[in-house]
């Protein structure tokens, strides 16, 4: 016979409320807890009855995720997080792809709810303003990725970019290198990462003393590898070419990458790279690429969990939460002092 709820609660010597709540996620329940319930879950192969909990909650099970590109490794690990996040919680999630686009984030906020029969929404937006998202987190459960700060209950999970790259210079200029350039400002771009990474790039240089001339300052139109190539041959034919380069993304990175071997440098010793990002890509390249990684797993979870608060109602109408996510400078071969 298929297990029961009493026989979950039973295993893991709790009571079947507690089990109902994390396998329902409708209250917070202690970790230690929580893990043994769905230890005891996963020993007893229980599998609650999806379909008739949702239908009895007036709710779909389902939630939406837009992001701007689906080609992206950085997106795709974060929705790959977000997926097994929300499959504990017995979510299915719906992708869509926005390009970045403010027509297409403003529709899918908009026609969310009915169209897709979604719970609530996660959003990482390239284009809507923070009142557009605070009026739409008003009727939709919404959480935000990145850097746009949204108005009304819409909570903002993020990281600290102005830190994370002023780490990440710092560590250059630690190297001693005094021409140190940045490829990854994103002028036609309303949602303020690469401003913010380039302030902390500012801001690591003015404490060193050193000068940031606007020739050691790339803008790019993607955070590709493309751009990357393009941008590190720009700096090269430069009359006074950099001695480090700090890559708002690993794709950058790995672009200025090649670029740097095609005019027979070596990196790290002619040249120091440090990326954004800690995309695979990045750990088998050769040299393997110095880093900036957010805790992609503490994104995804808090993330889900600031979404499971507003859909089932705890956190009422109070004002947005914001989230800042853990981040860590990992050292690897391009920059090894």
């Amino acid at each position: 016979m298929a297990a029961k709820l009493k026989d979950v609660a039973a295993r893991a010597g709790v009571s079947v409320r507690t089990v109902s709540n994390v396998v329902s996620n409708a209250a917070p329940v202690a970790p230690a807890t929580r893990a043994r319930v769905l230890k005891a879950v996963e020993e007893l192969r229980y599998r609650p009855n999806l379909a008739a909990r949702n239908l009895r909650q007036g709710r779909t099970g389902l939630i939406g995720l837009a992001i701007p590109e689906i080609h992206s490794p950085y997106f795709g690990e974060i929705a790959e997080l977000l997926i097994d996040a929300a499959q504990e919680r017995g979510w299915t999630v719906l992708i869509d792809r926005t390009g970045g686009l403010a027509d297409r984030e403003r529709s899918l906020l908009a026609d969310g709810p009915d169209a897709h029969s979604v719970d609530g929404m996660i959003l990482s937006p390239w284009a809507l303003t923070a009142g557009e998202l605070g009026r739409h987190s008003a009727t939709t459960p919404l959480v935000v990725l990145g850097e746009r700060d949204p108005q009304g209950t819409a909570d903002h999970v993020v990281v600290d970019n102005v830190t994370a790259a002023r780490e990440a210079t710092a560590h250059l200029v630690g190297l001693g290198r005094r021409r140190i350039a940045a490829i990854g400002l994103q002028p036609h771009l309303s949602n303020g990462t690469a401003e913010l990474r380039a302030q902390g790039y500012r801001a690591a240089l003015a404490a060193a003393g050193l000068e940031h001339p606007p020739e050691l300052t790339r803008t790019v139109s993607t955070l590709h590898r493309a751009e990357g190539h393009r941008a590190m041959r720009e700096l090269l034919a430069a009359p006074a070419a950099p001695d480090a380069v700090f890559c708002f993304s690993d794709e950058l990175a790995l672009g200025a990458l090649r670029a740097a071997h095609e005019q027979g440098l070596a990196v790290p010793e002619d040249l120091a790279l440090v990326g954004f990002d800690d995309i695979e890509d990045g750990r088998y390249a050769t040299p393997s690429l110095t880093t900036i990684a957010p805790d992609k797993a503490q994104i995804a979870e808090r993330t889900l969990q600031c979404l499971a608060d507003r859909i089932y109602g705890r956190l009422g109408h109070l004002p947005a939460r914001h989230v800042t996510a853990a981040h860590r400078l990992v050292v690897r071969e391009s920059s090894t002092p």
